[in-house]
């Protein structure tokens, strides 16, 4: 069953992810969607701070590097990979990214511009369709896999 969130702010957004984290058990794999600028890297930050990967602060779009991991020391138990496949445009661009050991290990896989993931995962997965509403306010829709418990 689908679940939606308004949020008023950036802030919010990242709160709300910090939140929705506590819900999340590794391994899983979060798929974020919705156009550019409606929130996914904002919402990501809430979500590695909320899992105890790393500070708001530390985390940031992987645009150019397509890749960030976060995690996996004495702070965070499992390891969280931050991947934005904006720039990602065929399977082959894909494959240089070794996406496959993200799955070696559980841990959390977070994924913006997730249409455009091509593997079926080992793990459960959620999607969470972002979305621009007036002014500073999101649509954040949580669609859960059928075998995934939220």
């Amino acid at each position: 069953m689908a679940e939606e969130v308004i949020t008023r702010s950036a802030e919010e957004t990242t709160s709300w992810g910090k939140q929705f984290a506590a819900r999340l058990k590794a391994p899983i794999v979060v798929l974020l969607s919705g156009e550019l600028g409606s929130g996914k890297t904002t919402l990501t930050k809430g979500i590695v701070s909320g899992l105890g990967a790393a500070t708001e602060e530390e985390v940031t779009s992987p645009t150019f590097t397509l890749v960030h991991v976060y995690g996996g020391s004495q702070r965070s138990a499992s390891k969280v990979h931050h991947v934005d496949l904006y720039r990602i445009e065929n399977f082959h661009d894909f494959e240089t990214l070794g996406m496959e050991d993200v799955f070696e290990q559980p841990g959390v896989l977070i994924v913006e511009w997730a249409e455009r993931f091509p593997l079926t995962s080992p793990w459960p997965q959620i999607m969470v369709r972002l979305e621009h509403l007036a002014g500073d306010r999101r649509r954040l829709t949580v669609i859960p896999a059928p075998d995934t418990y939220l």
